[in-house]
This record gives C-alpha cells, structure tokens and sequence, in this order.
C-alpha cells in the first residue's frame, strides 16, 4: 500500500469520550514563543543588536518571561522600540495584541502584563544619499 490512507470504520461506542481520552499541556516554553511572535508583529517594535563583550552576537525581537500557575499566566515583555514613536500606544498595542494571541492559541489566560522598554531606536538611514 503506498501513498494511501486505509479507512477504517469503528463504532462509535468503542472511542472513549474527550473528557477520558488524555491531557494536553502547553509548556511555557510555547507560550514564551508565542508572545514574542505576537509582540514583535506590532508595528514599532524593532529588533536590537545584543552586544557581548563589545561584539554584535546578533539581533532579537522581544524578550518575554512566562510564570503563573494552572490556567493563569503572568508575562514580562522586554521590547526595544522605533524613536521617535508613541511609547504610550505601541506599548499598549503590543498588550492587546499579545494578551489576544496567547489566549486564542494557548487556552491560557493571561492574568497580568508588564512591560519594560529597554531601548529607543532610530531608523537606520544610509549615510550617503
């Protein structure tokens, strides 16, 4: 049999009910990754150079650090931003957006959020025109 799919017909009183049939569990680690996708999604956010010892080693979007227990999860975000820009509202949309996109692929509720900005940027323009 190759490349097909048997069918396989069973009554329905022989699969045991949703409740019964397992757990599913959604590590933090999962949940880290989404948030960071979320929030590096919102516009004016920016991805900063992390510097080691004086040496570029890369460029990040949003650091986020998950905790909380059972259903509840408490997020902090690290973001760098686009100078200048409104703090205030790109700070704000990055909640919603975040807050949103957790709760819709996780199931998880997002009890609190903090923010921190770690770095304003400006947008590289080149130097000669």
């Amino acid at each position: 049999m190759t490349g097909h799919l048997a069918e396989v017909d069973l009554p329905r009183g022989e699969l045991a009910e949703p409740e019964e049939r397992g757990t599913l569990s959604i590590a933090h680690a999962v949940v880290r990754k989404v948030a960071q996708h979320a929030a590096d999604q919102v516009p004016g956010t920016v991805l900063a150079e992390h510097r080691v010892a004086g040496l570029t080693t890369g460029r990040s979007g949003a650091g986020v650090k998950v905790g909380g227990q059972d259903n509840d999860v408490d997020l902090a975000l690290d973001l760098a931003l686009r100078y200048p820009g409104p703090v205030r509202s790109v700070t704000g949309d990055v909640r919603a957006k975040v807050t949103e996109e957790v709760e819709r692929i996780t199931a998880y509720h997002v009890r609190s959020i903090a923010v921190t900005v770690s770095a304003l940027l400006p947008d590289a323009r080149p130097r000669v025109q």
